[in-house]
Order: structure tokens, then C-alpha cells, then sequence
């Protein structure tokens, strides 16, 4: 125990006597591993914030709207536009065997809101009752529609917090009444925000029932039918089966509009779920890259140490002479030096942990929750532990070499070294 502690106090004191050296080779290896952590760090931050926002859209949804069919495949010209309707809604429920959930609704921004203390122009959707089913729609205050709401066409409104704010200032907002276009509603629930940042296009919006926004707020328009809506969208069996359902989908809705299903221009639709993975793919290979030039990146340092204690060794080798002569075995010599590089590459991978980790946490609160897009960067722990892995294996590396050098010097020619 005493001989392991006086080998500790003989690292210490090497370390400490070339100050200026020991702090530059630990600097340069921290700066590394700070600068790996922090841009995985800021990868990872733009992933999750990329998913939180589609997950703000709903989960697993794959949204289509009314489209244009070509004359022609590939051509645009001689288009022929179409719209969904309600009846295509219903026929996906009964017909697609790989579709979970559907819904449709109207979207409207050409009607006027107007309270007894103030007005807007929000957009108005009439929704069905699944619609906080497949999208993502919280109720902070009150309720949303029930099968009566929906089959007597009662006229009530779930108001956005956004518009509730500029509707009633503060008020209460839940019992009281408002007009849409001249149609008076009352209010029976309040959303709870959606999005972050300034995104507040979901939280500008009028919910109504979609059966009363039919009746008096339809779609209207030249060849446009009757129970035509804005959108209907929809959810796979799971995440895996979202090109099967689309496929159903696809063949539903050309079967019942007159186009080739073939005719891929015809289709107007986003898939979230397509979209996370394609977000994913990306930030991996981010990640894999940046990993690999981290792990370069500590290698080269691990060089650096290498011949720096090469150096050491060379300036040390009468000491060393001198040591083996009073006694000194050579696993004494080996284990010295083999713990004065593990030592180096050590403490400055925990420094550029620390630091990174430091920064990052004030980065977090600097930002709070208000950025739009991403999310602050944040210590992934996986890359810790790969640097800390890396490190470990260089200082290992840096070690043994220099130190097997040293424990090999015979005491007579090192007393000899001028």
C-alpha cells in the first residue's frame, strides 16, 4: 500500500513539474472531448425536436388532400382537380383493412369570430369526434364533442388558447357565447396550447362539429360536392404497415374519383411517419460521422501524449538510472509511468465532460423551451461513454509504450545519459 501511494505522489510531483507541458497535452484532449459531446449533443437536441414537433401534429399520421389528376401520367397539363368528401371517408372505414383510424375535417379562414368583448379571424375547423384521436388536440378547459353534439348538429364551440385569449382577454370563456359569420355558438371547451415558440397556427383555430359545419359552413365552389372536406387523415395498423395503408388508401380514392391509381401526381399527402424515419436516417449518419472524428480526434491526442511521455522518459533518464540503481524494480518504473499517461488522458476526458455538460445546461436554460425546430442540446449518455471508452484505450496505449521504455533502461547506461 505504501509503495502504490509513493508511485501516486512520484506521478503527481512528475506532472506537476512540467506544468505549462501537462496542461496543454490535458487542454488539447479536453477540448476533444467537450467538442464531441457538445455538436452529438446538438444533434440530438435537433432529433428530439423534430420528432416533438410532428408528435404535436398527432401520432402516425398520414394526412391527403384533394389533389389534381392528370391527363396524362407526368403531364401537367389538362388537370382535372377533385375533392375529397365525407363518402370517401366511409369507404375507407369499411373497405381498408390496414387503416386504424380516420377522420376527416373542414378547414375554413374566411370566417369572422366575434365575441361580446372582441373579434378575429381565426381559422374554423369542423372535426369529427376521433379527430383528438389521430391528431393531437388536449382540452384544458371544459370538454370536446359527444355522438349528440355531432347527431343533433348543435352549434358549440372548442375555441384554441390563442383565440380564447383574444376573444375573451382573461375572461371566462366556458358558457359564454360567440358568433361565427352571424351563426351564434357557446363555448364548451378550451384547448390547451399546442406547439411552442411563436407556432401558434393550431392554437388560432375554432373547433366546431363537423356534421353542424356542413350544414353551414360547407365547402362550396364549382363542381364541388356536396360533403366535400379539406382533408382526410388517417392512421397505418402500426408504423411498419404505412406503405400498405397507403396503398388501400390510394386505390379507394382513385376507384372512386375515375384515375388510374398509377397516376402518382394525383396524390396529395404527407407521411409523418416516412418523415421521422427519413429525420432519423439523417441524425445517425450525423452522429456516426461526428463519432468517428471524435474518435479521431482523441487518437490524435492519444499520439500527442504518447510523445510526450516519450520526452518525459528522455529528460528522466538518469533519474530512472539512478531509481533502478538504489532498488527500483521495473513494474515500479512501468506502473509510474504507465499511471502518469492513464492520469493525463484521464482527468482531461472528465474535464471535457464536465465542461461540455456545464455548457450545455446553461444553453438549456439560456433557451428554455421557447426555440422553434430544436431542442436544447443535451449530455447523451452513449457518447460519454464512447469518449470515456476512447480515452481509456488511448491513455492505455499512451501509457505502456513510454513506460516499457523507461522499465527497460539498464541502470548504468541511464546514469551514464547526460
Amino acid at each position: 500500500m505504501r509503495a502504490l501511494y509513493d508511485i501516486f505522489a512520484q506521478v503527481f510531483r512528475s506532472i506537476g513539474a512540467n506544468k505549462l507541458r501537462s496542461f496543454l497535452t490535458m487542454f488539447g484532449i479536453a477540448w476533444g472531448v467537450a467538442s464531441l459531446l457538445l455538436l452529438i449533443g446538438l444533434g440530438e437536441g435537433f432529433r428530439s425536436g423534430q420528432r416533438r414537433g410532428l408528435s404535436q401534429l398527432g401520432t402516425d399520421v398520414i394526412m391527403a388532400w384533394g389533389g389534381t389528376i392528370p391527363a396524362l401520367p407526368n403531364q401537367h397539363t389538362g388537370m382535372r382537380p377533385y375533392k375529397l368528401t365525407y363518402s370517401d371517408v366511409e369507404a375507407i372505414r369499411s373497405e381498408a383493412s390496414h387503416i386504424r383510424g380516420v377522420t376527416a375535417f373542414i378547414n375554413r379562414g374566411d370566417l369572422k369570430q366575434v365575441s361580446e368583448f372582441s373579434s378575429t379571424g381565426g381559422s374554423v375547423m369542423g372535426v369529427e369526434l376521433n379527430y383528438p384521436v389521430i391528431r393531437n388536440l388536449p382540452i384544458a378547459e371544459g370538454r370536446y364533442f359527444d355522438t349528440e353534439d355531432l347527431a343533433l348538429r348543435r352549434r358549440v364551440v372548442v375555441l384554441g388558447t390563442k383565440n380564447n385569449k383574444l376573444l375573451f382577454s382573461g375572461r371566462p370563456a366556458l358558457g359564454a357565447f360567440i358568433t361565427i359569420n352571424g351563426a351564434r355558438f357557446q363555448v364548451i371547451g378550451v384547448a390547451a396550447k399546442i406547439g411552442r415558440g411563436n407556432n401558434d397556427g393550431d392554437n388560432q383555430r375554432l373547433y366546431i362539429p363537423l356534421t353542424t359545419m356542413m350544414e353551414l359552413f360547407p365547402i362550396t365552389g364549382e363542381n364541388v360536392p356536396d360533403d366535400a372536406v379539406t382533408s382526410i387523415q388517417y392512421q397505418p395498423l402500426t408504423p411498419e404497415t404505412n406503405e400498405t395503408a397507403k396503398a388501400e388508401f390510394h386505390g379507394i380514392i382513385a376507384q372512386r374519383h375515375n384515375f388510374d391509381v398509377a397516376q402518382k401526381d394525383a396524390f396529395e399527402e404527407w407521411d409523418t411517419i416516412k418523415s421521422e424515419r427519413t429525420i432519423g436516417l439523417i441524425f445517425t449518419a450525423m452522429d456516426v460521422f461526428l463519432g468517428g472524428v471524435g474518435i479521431v480526434t482523441l487518437a490524435l491526442g492519444a499520439v500527442g501524449i504518447i510523445n510526450i511521455m516519450l520526452v518525459t522518459v528522455t529528460e528522466r533518464t538518469r533519474e530512472i538510472g539512478l531509481r533502478k540503481a538504489l532498488g527500483a524494480t521495473k513494474r515500479s518504473i512501468l506502473t509510474q509511468f504507465f499511471l502518469e499517461g492513464l492520469l493525463l488522458t484521464g482527468l482531461s476526458g472528465l474535464i471535457g465532460i464536465v465542461g461540455a455538460g456545464a455548457l450545455m445546461f446553461v444553453l438549456g436554460k439560456a433557451m428554455g423551451d421557447n426555440q422553434m425546430g430544436f431542442d436544447p442540446p443535451r449530455l447523451v449518455p452513449w457518447s460519454a461513454v464512447m469518449a470515456m471508452t476512447t480515452l481509456t484505450l488511448c491513455g492505455i496505449v499512451a501509457g505502456i509504450y513510454p513506460a516499457s521504455k523507461a522499465a527497460a533502461l539498464e541502470p548504468v547506461e541511464a546514469l551514464r545519459k547526460e
